[in-house]
């Protein structure tokens, strides 16, 4: 079979090696010439990858019987819309990798929280003696594991709606929509594409498999009818089958049999974004029979990941917080409910529509100063200066330097952009580790 890969990021790249190492002829093409082109060329050598960078030529259709492309690569990109004219499947990585696994699958999509609830059941199952490994959008393509892991071994995959997209197979054992707000409706073109591509997780599953569900999200409610699999719900609210967080106290529900599982208070990470997140890992290490003693343990202990209300530095009694993954309107709601403590908030980047308005109450009620940073600091002045104290500046390192002096000992400066980082840095991650590495040169 001829395969032409899209994109040469990590899981264009590993796609590209699997689909040599069973014998296919493979083909990878990518707009830009990226920074990594040494490395790229070795690999492409090394796997017998025929290869383009610098833009897509009309031979990477040609006698093509299969597209793999990149969560990257938008669906009206040119080169998609002519293999669509052209009739040429068209697979995402992780569907391409998920024939050739035998493992059992927990996949969790949502707009927020995939990435700390992945990391968080990854580690609940390894702590309760099970084989785990945390993959998919999380850093580990899905394709690198084929072959390369035990049978036995859960795979737990963060899936973004790129990833889903073109998913058409995929059957999780276990699978989690967290949540759904708007988000990336520049690459889907609408709220009801973005919401099918999410729905894209359940698909394929069937009364053996388990769906857990936000019961207090109405978005995520909407696959309630199209589902086949067994459905379990997180809230705040009672429910029939599931977990649900009441009085500071959280409850697994099961056939009208209630277990009390853990006090919130005493979960390792802060919020109510994390009750829901810890729900969710819960009953999805449930679904392996880990008892409940061991999820309390894992739940207590477990301090989340980088770039997601990670706590940098204390100085002069200001605690400074890096939430560079707050990238929407959504994130950044949840991150600034996470603390009672005064807040001086560090927000701008690239927009998405953004509107602002769905903030004003939680800026009302815990923040004391906005510094506005990046393309969107006009509008964020513009929309919050009426309550509260708006400062613009040009760079991160202005932006720290004044929120370190506005805020007063007790308080928090916290970095939730509620934007995307393109517009200063190259991800998410670069923005998080230059915050980080401002605040500890202070």
């Amino acid at each position: 079979m001829n395969i032409t890969v899209i994109g040469a990021g990590k899981s264009g790249l590993e796609a590209a090696k699997l689909a040599v190492k069973k014998g296919e002829n493979v083909f990878l093409t990518e707009s830009k010439i990226p920074a990594n082109f040494d490395f790229l060329k070795k690999e492409f050598e090394n796997y017998n990858i025929n290869f383009e960078l610098g833009g897509h030529s009309e031979k990477a259709l040609n006698n093509c019987d299969l597209i793999i492309t990149s969560p990257g690569v938008p669906p009206h990109s040119e080169i998609i819309r002519r293999a669509e004219s052209l009739e040429i499947p068209i697979i995402s990585e992780i569907e391409y990798a998920y024939k050739y696994l035998k493992n059992p699958i927990i996949a969790i999509t949502g707009t927020n929280g995939k990435t700390t609830t992945t990391s968080l059941t990854a580690y609940i199952l390894n702590n309760s003696g099970k084989k785990a490994v945390a993959a998919g959008n999380i850093g580990k393509p899905l394709a690198s594991l084929v072959d390369n892991i035990e049978d036995d071994t859960i795979i737990v995959a963060e899936l973004s709606s790129f990833q889903l997209d073109r998913c058409y197979k995929f059957k999780p054992d276990v699978a989690v929509i967290l949540n759904i707000t708007p988000d990336h409706l520049y690459y889907h073109g609408s709220m009801e594409e973005y919401i099918q591509a999410k729905f894209k997780i359940s698909l394929q599953q069937s009364p053996e498999n388990l769906l857990i569900l936000n019961a207090d999200d109405s978005a995520t409610m909407g696959i309630l009818p199209s589902t086949k699999a067994k459905v379990a719900f997180i809230s705040l609210k009672p429910v029939v089958r599931g977990a649900y967080c009441t009085d500071g106290l959280i409850k697994l529900v099961e056939q009208h049999n209630e277990e009390e599982l853990i006090l919130a208070s005493k979960l390792g990470l802060p919020g109510v974004h994390n009750t829901y997140n810890s729900m969710a890992a819960a009953l999805a290490a449930r679904a392996f029979e880990i008892p409940n003693e061991n999820i309390r343990d894992s739940l207590i202990t477990f301090r989340g990941v980088e770039h997601r209300l990670e706590f940098v530095r204390t100085i002069d009694g200001v605690d400074f917080i890096n939430d560079s993954k707050a990238t929407n309107i959504n994130a950044a709601w949840f991150a600034l409910a996470s603390y009672s403590r005064p807040i001086v908030w560090i927000a701008g980047g690239r927009g998405d529509n953004n509107d602002y308005s769905q903030l004003n109450e939680i800026v009302q009620k815990n923040v004391s100063n906005i510094i506005c940073i990046g393309e969107e600091k006009q509008a964020i002045f513009n929309h919050f200066c009426a309550m509260k104290r708006c400062i613009q500046v040009d760079t991160l390192l202005d932006a720290v330097l004044e929120a370190k002096k506005v805020a007063r000992a007790g308080e928090v400066v916290l970095f939730a952009p509620a934007c995307k980082s393109f517009d200063m840095f190259i991800n998410f991650e670069h923005r998080g580790e230059e915050f980080k590495r401002i605040v500890n040169s202070l």
